[in-house]
């Protein structure tokens, strides 16, 4: 079981994103060539590939929370003195993870509206609520890494270390 644990915390947002955007980029491929070779076309492959890459951005979020390397302004960093550094870089892991936190609970809410009003999706017909799962699912993850992360800055910060060269704990 801890094995399992250990692969999921190290691999569960890369091995999802990579298998999401092979089948995307496999869709968009087989589209291409049935509209420009067989001169016909597949009525739900765009909207398959657009719902797939709507859940490879939030769960590639997920994962650059993960490995430290959101996006941060590093100019605007290096304006503060080298001390209070690792105190700016936490403040900004905080006030993300509260904002992940409020997306996570609006997404939940909007998924359960979806659920109540039962629409679909024009071509597959596919249930809405697992569209709109996405940002529930992928910012709930980045929650739980951007509390890995703030724990793992903490941890630096008390051994008087520094928590930015630390790419991946």
């Amino acid at each position: 079981m801890k094995n399992v644990l250990k692969w999921l915390d190290d691999y569960l947002e890369i091995s999802i994103c990579v298998v999401l955007m092979s089948v995307m980029t496999l869709l968009i491929f087989i589209q291409v060539i049935m509209r420009y070779v067989f001169s016909s076309s597949l009525s739900w492959s765009e909207e398959l590939a657009r719902y797939l890459f709507i859940w490879l951005i939030y769960l590639g979020i997920s994962y650059g929370c993960k490995i430290m390397k959101h996006i941060k302004i590093d100019a605007a960093l290096h304006l503060f003195p080298k001390k209070a550094r690792p105190y700016v870089m936490l403040i900004g892991d905080v006030i993300f993870f509260a904002f992940a936190i409020y997306i996570t609970v609006t997404g939940f809410q909007l998924c359960g509206m979806q659920i109540k009003l039962t629409k679909t999706s024009p071509a597959m017909q596919l249930p809405l609520q697992y569209v709109y799962a996405a940002p529930m699912i992928g910012m709930a993850l980045s929650a739980i890494r951007e509390v890995q992360t703030i724990l793992y800055r903490i941890k630096m910060i008390k051994l008087g270390e520094d928590p930015e060269k630390g790419e991946d704990f």
